[in-house]
């Protein structure tokens, strides 16, 4: 079997990618599989790491707010279109895959277009609860677009083959047992909450959680905080001297970056966040409550629409990052942690949404295209 992957700008788009491609590979030890990116994007240090060969194509989003700037922008993706088609087409008649799948972003565009044009068989997959612009272009093409919740079918064309298979989950992530987790990072009995704001931190976020440690009912809970590297981190440590409040590893943990994310997951009683795809499918996997910060800054505000996909089925508490002070987040903290009722309660709605089985539906149905 020869399969090509595509999708890519952010880990949003590229660890699914990752998880199916690990999927096809365990179940078709002989598949050959490639992948195609964006040029100078994300992909080309995640993929050759993850052990898969890497092709990429010179392509750039189009610019919807009107100025002669993104004028400017818009003829040159227009003419990177035309081009990393062309570059598509001839990788797609030397690769000579079975099948195309691709997992979103801007790269996606030109090469599965021109391979159902070419009589390839094309499958997409939608990590986020409201499909990107370019997933909807592509719904046409597909045979299948393979959706992460049943929120995302509502905004597909009515004429696509709609399946809803979950996001595949991280390796490892169902195997931390929370008991062991908790003795392995040192936790005592007291409520754990994990914060963190993506790879890059949250200043918005940071400062929230910093305003909340400053309560001192705060000392019933303990806190991880993921700030995110560089200027993050280190405003987090300046806002906290200037408090008077010592990271020591008893009451709270401070890190630029999480690097065993499965162990305090697994660890934690309630998690804030952000709200990435893949974040917002492995919080249910676990079980977890949740009070999600939706970034703003996001194409079409996609994650709000992650978040209220969770928030509807009681399992997390959405704050819009309008309404996110230090107060506000404190007394939804209260709400959930401090409360074992309501733990309980919002943890039997995460685990109600889990799709522990996506990787398995994801292979049925590339099965299912290819025979």
């Amino acid at each position: 079997m020869r399969v090509l992957m595509t999708g890519g700008g952010t880990a949003g788009h590229i660890n699914p990618a990752l998880s199916i491609a690990d999927a096809i590979k365990a179940a078709y030890p002989q598949a050959e599989i490639l992948f195609v990116g964006a040029e100078g994007r994300m992909e080309t240090t995640l993929v050759p790491k993850a052990g898969y060969p890497l092709r990429t194509l010179v392509v750039e989003g189009f610019q919807r707010r009107l100025s002669l700037a993104n004028v400017k922008k818009n003829l040159r993706a227009a003419y990177h279109a035309v081009t990393a088609g062309r570059e598509a087409a001839r990788i797609l008649r030397e690769f000579k895959p079975d099948i195309a799948i691709g997992t979103g972003g801007y790269v996606c565009g030109p090469v599965l277009r021109r391979a159902a044009k070419m009589g390839i068989p094309v499958l997409v997959h939608e990590s986020n609860a409201l499909p990107g612009i370019t997933v909807k272009m592509l719904a046409p093409y597909a045979k299948a677009v393979m959706v992460s919740d049943e929120a995302a079918k509502k905004h597909l064309p009515e004429s696509a083959n709609v399946i809803v298979t979950g996001n595949p989950l991280r390796q490892g992530l169902l195997t931390v047992n929370k008991a062991e987790a908790r003795r392995e990072l040192g936790v005592d009995e007291r409520p754990l909450v994990l914060c963190f704001g993506g790879s890059l931190g949250a200043r918005p976020l940071n400062e929230a959680i910093v305003g909340v440690l400053k309560q001192p009912e705060a000392q019933k809970l303990q806190f991880i905080i993921g700030t995110g590297r560089g200027e993050n981190y280190e405003r987090v440590q300046a806002l906290l001297r200037e408090a008077g409040i010592t990271p020591d590893g008893v009451h709270v943990r401070v890190r630029d970056y999480i690097d065993d994310m499965p162990r305090c997951m697994a660890a934690a009683d309630l998690v804030i966040s952000r709200c990435g795809a893949m974040t917002l499918s492995e919080l249910p996997a676990l079980r977890k409550p949740a009070i999600l910060v939706p970034s703003p800054y996001v194409a079409e505000n996609h994650q709000y629409y992650n978040a209220m996909a969770l928030a509807n089925r009681g399992a997390a508490v959405c704050v819009e990052q309008k309404d996110l002070t230090a107060e506000r987040l404190w007394n939804e903290i209260q709400g959930v942690a401090l409360s074992a009722d309501t733990l309980e309660q919002m943890s039997e709605a995460a685990g109600a949404a889990a799709v522990l089985d996506a990787t398995e539906r994801i292979l049925a149905v590339i099965q299912e295209t290819l025979s």
